[in-house]
């Protein structure tokens, strides 16, 4: 397990958080003693942080200079302004969790009600949790589509817009999306040895669980 920000292990739980840690808890003592090995791949949400502001560097490295390379001859526009560029922004971080949830809902039995929302109010960080088990791809696929479509696609589509709002704001989505990158990359290293292995999104930490045997 990935070690932790002292704060973040000592952090007051919401009822709902104590609730969903004991479900999950549950079901991970279930699957142990049905044989499964458990490898907790959790990363702290400071270093979560601290890795999406290093992002800053590539992601700007790259969509801004492809921006520059076809648009340096082009009028470049910041419309609609930077007050609505904020409003966008916050929204945003609603809809990110929102794209996770139904991402991960698309490949669990119950649907969204498979999905259960919080925030960590220390770190101001809201997320979104999977209370069922996954396969390798189907997390990983949850786990990034919020850099796709709100990170990606924008700083795409703002090359043939000259629009610098639309870069501007694809870039600063995909470092927002820093956290689920570090997880998928902490799950790619990972080895898996077993015939038999799914995934877990864990309900109070950044991260998931596998289980394999």
């Amino acid at each position: 397990m990935a070690v932790k920000d002292e704060n973040e292990k000592n952090r007051k739980l919401t009822q709902a958080e104590e609730k969903r840690l004991k479900e999950f808890n549950e079901k991970c003592d279930k699957w142990v003693a049905e044989g499964y090995k458990r490898t907790d791949l959790t990363v702290g949400i400071v270093k979560a942080n601290v890795f999406a502001i290093l992002l800053f560097i590539p992601f700007g490295v790259i969509f801004g200079g492809l921006f520059y390379l076809f648009n340096r001859n082009a009028e470049v526009t910041f419309k609609p302004g930077m007050i609505l560029f904020w409003v966008f922004y916050i929204v945003a971080i609603v809809v990110h969790e929102a794209i996770h949830g139904l991402s991960w809902a698309a490949n669990t039995p119950n649907g969204m009600k498979d999905i259960e929302f919080g925030i960590m109010w220390q770190y101001l960080t809201p997320y979104a949790t999977c209370k069922q088990p996954l396969k390798k791809g189907q997390y990983i696929f949850g786990a990034l589509m919020p850099l796709l479509v709100l990170g990606i696609f924008p700083s795409v589509i703002s090359i043939p817009f000259h629009s610098f709002f639309w870069l501007a704001f694809g870039i600063l989505m995909s470092v927002s999306a820093g956290g689920d990158i570090l997880i998928v990359l902490e799950i790619l290293k990972y080895k898996a040895k077993g015939k038999e292995v799914f995934y877990m999104d864990h309900p109070t930490q950044a991260g998931g669980v596998i289980f394999e045997k």
